[in-house]
């Protein structure tokens, strides 16, 4: 069924729409799925024609529920699919690591038929999990990058907005799902068409591949300040072995005491409380999304002891590392 609601040839022959299946997993991510398919939407009202047809795809082809709450009815199971040109696997929002056994075979199925087929934020895990990556490159959320690399060293994990390797194509999630089928529509349509889309929904450029996930550090951080930035950066760098304030005063060209000012300035802290929270982040991340030991996760983010770090993070969390583990996000 093509968007106007008339049924087409999904066959990608002359004249005939181009036909993506959407994989929808339960806990997909809304925006992202809505920012990829109404791109296709807009690609037909803008050009007048029929050049995009979609079919949603759920697992045993009932209605799936988002990660907020809203349900989408599904047009297929894996069983009862149609043919289509390219699939988009839209994964759990946070990552599903278990129950999605059966996907996979089928995923491994579609491998086979030499079909498109790309993933939007952690659809790209699923992906991996199935082999579909290895030796391409790719990306997911940023959250979950770290964990990425480590559990597939054979994929060359890159945290820009998306990546097009031949006939994978992988996103963070978001709105960069916009981006990547606006990319993919000027190839297949022109830059005026894709630029039209965009104008309509009011997005000032569409942004390339290449374009990062994460927004500049000093946006982040809320201010321009030079000396501050290098300091966040260094410690952003050495999560693992974490410098003195000394040390960081030392790289940035300061002193200890101007740097302390500038830290309560501008982040209403101090060097050593801001370093401290930067690290139990990334230990809470890898807790929640990988199945590193403990004592391997307290080293990784510069604790000394696993006793030490389960005494901190309890501290700051409310919760032990083990609690946290057994919670999930």
């Amino acid at each position: 069924m093509n968007f106007n609601g008339s049924t087409r040839n999904p066959r990608n022959d002359s004249g005939m729409p181009r036909h993506y299946g959407f994989l929808l997993l339960p806990g997909y991510s809304l925006i992202a799925f809505a920012s990829a398919i109404e791109a296709l939407r807009m690609a037909n009202w803008v050009s007048g024609q029929d050049l995009y047809e979609c079919t949603m795809i759920s697992p045993d082809g009932a209605a799936v529920t988002s990660s907020c709450g809203v349900e989408t009815r599904a047009d297929a199971s894996l069983e009862t699919m149609p043919d289509f040109n390219s699939l988009i696997v839209c994964g759990a929002s946070p990552v599903a690591r278990t129950g999605n056994e059966s996907v996979i075979r089928w995923l491994r199925q579609l491998q086979k038929r030499g079909m498109e087929i790309g993933g939007i934020g952690t659809g790209s895990y699923l992906m991996a999990c199935a082999g579909l990556l290895d030796g391409y490159r790719a990306t997911i959320h940023w959250w979950d990058l770290g964990s990425l690399r480590d559990e597939f060293p054979n994929i060359n994990v890159s945290s820009n907005l998306f990546e097009i390797d031949r006939d994978r194509i992988t996103c963070g999630g978001g709105s960069a799902a916009m981006d990547m089928m606006l990319f993919l529509i000027g190839q297949q349509h022109g830059l005026e068409i894709a630029s039209s889309i965009s104008e309509q929904f009011v997005c000032e450029r569409i942004r390339p591949p290449q374009h990062p996930q994460r927004i500049p550090l000093q946006a982040r951080i809320g201010t321009s300040h030079k000396k501050l930035i290098e300091a966040v950066s260094l410690m952003e760098a050495n999560i693992d072995e974490p410098l003195t304030t000394d040390d960081l005063a030392f790289h940035v060209g300061v002193s200890r005491r101007h740097l302390e000012r500038l830290f309560k300035k501008h982040l209403q802290s101090v060097p050593s409380k801001y370093y401290l929270q930067l690290r139990l982040e990334k230990a809470r991340q890898q807790l929640q999304q990988t199945e590193t030991p403990i004592a391997e996760v307290a080293r990784s983010c510069g604790f000394a002891t696993a006793s030490h770090f389960s005494t901190t993070y309890r501290n700051h969390y409310g919760v032990t590392p083990r609690q946290e583990r057994t919670a999930g996000p």
